[in-house]
């Protein structure tokens, strides 16, 4: 135990030496201020860079440069980067392809993509020094498409947290007020985006990894459908993540596979939108029901239909998704992790849960739902343990029954879309996921149901406007998200909203993204 301790010690050591030398090896250019040349390519939209890059109007290497500045400038101000590819990438847009539908442009990826040469231990010491054999799936795409992959991304050790801290590359902040996660998993991928220093990310979205911090740093995200978009090795969807809307969409044009991309016809259309108030566990904040209501409000005036939709439980939802997700009870998530190697507060809770006797957590889950009368609560915990692979096909076929369920609802009330908050609260202070870890149903559920799902930026937290009064907790998980909500301290922040799709209902969402943002436009901000 001892040596195990003493080598993750040296492998963080390292790492972090390894990251500062990188970036001080850099060309010089890479530390001088912004330039007028770097701060126009910064303000330029996607399609914009890729039609001048085409033109030979601008070099790659000089849009490099100037997100190469602002990338560094980001991770001094929020520690957003693992692995700096900077130096490679500058070969790598000398080469790249100048005629792609991303010619020229830098992408950022979470530290989970493969790139040849790379690490990516994402927060496993153990996992420090061993880089990538070839690139993975989507690197390649993204070099076809003239893309220059540039820096990695920050995660939270065994991907399961909102926050994104590990002892290897340490904690990432949000650049809207350093004293909050910028979400996770994907939490230093939409640090970055959110500060400049990218446009175009690559996350994943397990339980809502690019939806919430989205919605935690103000930028905006599609989950795609399983399918839809290359996958990590052990099968999560890849997932773009943008700082426009209009980037995003770009994206998704220029690489969305193997479904080419479909033009969505509801424009002009007056659409049927149906809201999920309440995810059964977790109410939403005020200001997160504020948000919601303002996009209800506008969407209505502008002749759209909005109702209430009253979907099958997503409480029973949430137990079934909880429940496939730790089948092996977070045996694959922790087996790498060395002695004393820290590990996020609210995976370190449930993992506890887990490593309890049998008896004992029966005798646990009892004591809540018969004394404390927890009914909620108590059925999730029911569901934290091994599963066999009787139990786990028995979960699979009750999720796909689920699924009809769903289906035969939307058809119901002839719903063009789904309407929620993307998380009961905003960004939650750091440490926050030690109460507040098992508050993802918003996002989570529509990962059991594969639905594609988009969050997009609406307004702002406002002390004065979202002070909680009143407030009495229907059970435990609800009691511990609201100890983080503290409207005066989290003044700023910002706050999305949730357009859901069906699957493979990416372009449609993105429509309907586009509509809300048309309308916040309209007075919504």
């Amino acid at each position: 135990m001892l040596f195990s301790y003493l080598a993750h010690r040296h492998a963080c050591k390292t790492k972090q030496q390894e990251r500062q030398d990188r970036i001080a090896h850099l060309s010089p250019v890479f530390h001088e201020p912004l330039t007028r040349d770097d701060t126009h390519i910064l303000d330029q939209p996607v399609s914009a860079l890729v039609k001048r890059v085409q033109d030979g109007a601008v070099a790659p290497t000089d849009i490099l440069v100037a997100y190469g500045k602002k990338a560094l400038e980001a991770h001094e101000k929020t520690n957003c980067l693992t692995e700096i590819m900077i130096g490679a990438a500058e070969t790598w847009a000398r080469e790249c392809n100048t005629q792609g539908p991303l010619a020229g442009i830098p992408v950022s990826l979470k530290d989970t993509v493969g790139v040849e040469g790379w690490d990516n231990c994402i927060g496993y010491s153990a996992w420090v020094g061993q880089p990538c054999a070839r690139d993975s799936a989507l690197v390649r795409l993204l070099r076809d498409a003239g893309a220059v992959p540039f820096v990695k991304t920050n995660i939270p050790i065994t991907l399961l947290s909102f926050e994104s801290t590990n002892a290897v590359f340490g904690r990432s902040t949000n650049p809207h007020n350093a004293k909050y996660s910028p979400g996770g998993s994907s939490g230093g991928e939409a640090a970055l985006l959110a500060y400049g220093g990218s446009r175009i990310g690559i996350g994943t979205d397990v339980a809502g990894s690019v939806r919430v911090p989205a919605h935690y740093s103000g930028i905006f995200s599609v989950r795609a459908s399983v399918g839809r978009f290359p996958r990590t090795g052990s099968g999560t969807m890849y997932s773009p993540m943008a700082r426009t809307l209009e980037d995003l969409e770009t994206f998704w044009r220029a690489v969305c596979v193997p479904i080419p991309w479909r033009e969505p016809e509801i424009a002009q259309k007056k659409l049927k939108w149906g809201v999920m108030w309440d995810d059964g566990v977790v109410r939403p904040s005020p200001a997160c029901a504020r948000a919601l209501q303002m996009v209800i409000d506008t969407l209505s005036k502008h002749g759209h239909n909005v109702v209430t939709f009253d979907p099958p439980s997503p409480y029973e939802g949430i137990r079934l998704a909880s429940q496939l997700i730790f089948t092996d009870a977070g045996e694959t998530a922790t087996a790498p992790m060395r002695a004393f190697e820290w590990i996020d507060p609210g995976m370190r809770e449930a993992m506890a849960m887990f490593r309890l006797p049998s008896l004992l957590r029966r005798l646990y889950t009892w004591y809540v739902r018969h004394i404390r009368r927890d009914a909620v609560y108590a059925g999730l915990l029911d569901g934290w343990r091994a599963k066999d692979p009787a139990e786990c096909m028995r979960l699979a076929a009750a999720r796909e029954g689920y699924k009809m369920r769903w289906l035969d609802a939307l058809q119901a009330q002839d719903l063009d879309f789904v309407l929620s908050v993307p998380n009961a609260l905003p960004a939650v202070p750091h440490g926050g996921m030690k109460t507040g870890w098992r508050a993802c149903g918003y996002t989570f559920l529509f990962n059991l149901l594969d639905y594609s799902a988009g969050v997009l930026p609406v307004t702002r937290v406002d002390a004065s406007m979202d002070r909680l009064s009143g407030f009495k907790p229907r059970n435990a998980i609800e009691a511990g998200a609201y100890t983080l909500y503290d409207a005066k301290d989290m003044h700023g922040l910002p706050v999305g909203v949730q357009i859901v799709g069906r699957r493979f209902e990416e372009e449609k969402v993105l429509a309907g993204m586009k509509i809300v943002q048309t309308a916040a436009e309209d007075g919504l901000a």
